[in-house]
């Protein structure tokens, strides 16, 4: 039988096989730290725990262009990695600790809990320009190319959601969002599973928040406004936005639930790609904040 080790040396032997291995980067990381637990990692364990990015970022890594970096500060993230790859090698977290992503996430927020995760790194102090620096015409400076726009109504971000089990129709109605539907060929369509995505997660904060002020006849307005105050009250979103959240009540603003329960129920409500653009652009943050609850 071959070990986690075998398996990777035969793939970078033959060459069968060029994607990142995570497990052996942080191996790597803490190897040259002398940071290495006594016993072996296992490796299949660390790859199935940070197999996604939104998780990697909780322990101060990303991975980016096929490579695997820190976003947080070093030192802080290498302690942070010594203690998952010390419960990993002495068996203290095995496999069926981290089957499914709900059980990753309860041993990571474990972590966050004891004070283990990277906080935030400072940004680097800006270095000034050297005067040394040859200045050109403006003539002869090369215009960037235009980036081409996005087609999608969500950006190509990542928003910081890990899609949970019972996230699963949410996640699937995100990514025919964001990847999926083109806004010149599918504004109808987009504009109908705004309204659900939005739905589904107000829902989703209402059920897992617990949020006890909801009321079964409130309608998605309603719902909306309740779940952004016990948001601010939390201090996770501010009063300007509250305050953004609470006009979404009023059917005569552009920005409006009335304007989204037109574009479902309303035979003569013409839908406008750009006018969708400025309802994710508002809504977003709500969304993620509820389906990350």
């Amino acid at each position: 039988n071959w070990n986690d080790r075998m398996k990777n040396n035969f793939v970078i032997r033959t060459g069968k096989g060029n994607g990142l291995h995570v497990a052996d980067e942080i191996e790597a990381r803490l190897a040259s730290a002398k940071m290495l637990p006594s016993r072996k990692i296992p490796r299949s364990n660390m790859n199935r725990l940070l197999s996604a990015e939104s998780l990697r970022n909780r322990l101060g890594l990303s991975v980016r262009k096929g490579k695997l970096e820190f976003i947080r500060e070093e030192q802080a993230t290498l302690r942070a990695l010594e203690r998952v790859a010390s419960d990993l090698a002495t068996r203290k977290v095995t496999l069926e600790d981290i089957w499914d992503t709900e059980a990753k996430l309860a041993y990571i927020d474990d972590l966050d809990r004891e004070g283990i995760l990277p906080t935030v790194a400072p940004k680097p102090k800006a270095t000034p320009p050297s005067t040394s620096t040859p200045t050109y015409p403006a003539s002869q400076k090369p215009s960037p190319p235009k980036a081409a726009a996005w087609p999608h109504l969500i950006p190509n971000v990542d928003y910081g959601v890990t899609w949970t089990a019972h996230l699963q129709r949410h996640r699937e109605i995100w990514e025919e969002l964001q990847f999926k539907l083109r806004l010149s060929d599918h504004p109808n369509a987009i504009s109908v599973l705004l309204r659900v995505l939005l739905e589904l997660s107000v829902d989703n904060y209402v059920k897992e928040t617990p949020l006890s002020i909801v009321n079964e006849n409130d309608n998605l307005s309603r719902k909306a406004v309740k779940v952004a105050e016990d948001m601010y009250a939390r201090a996770m979103i501010d009063k300007k936005y509250l305050g953004v959240i609470n006009k979404l009540q009023h059917a005569e603003n552009l920005i409006s639930m009335d304007t989204l329960n037109r574009y479902v129920h309303s035979p003569n409500f013409n839908v406008s790609p750009e006018h969708l653009k400025m309802l994710w652009g508002t809504l977003s943050s709500l969304v993620v904040l509820c389906l990350t609850a």
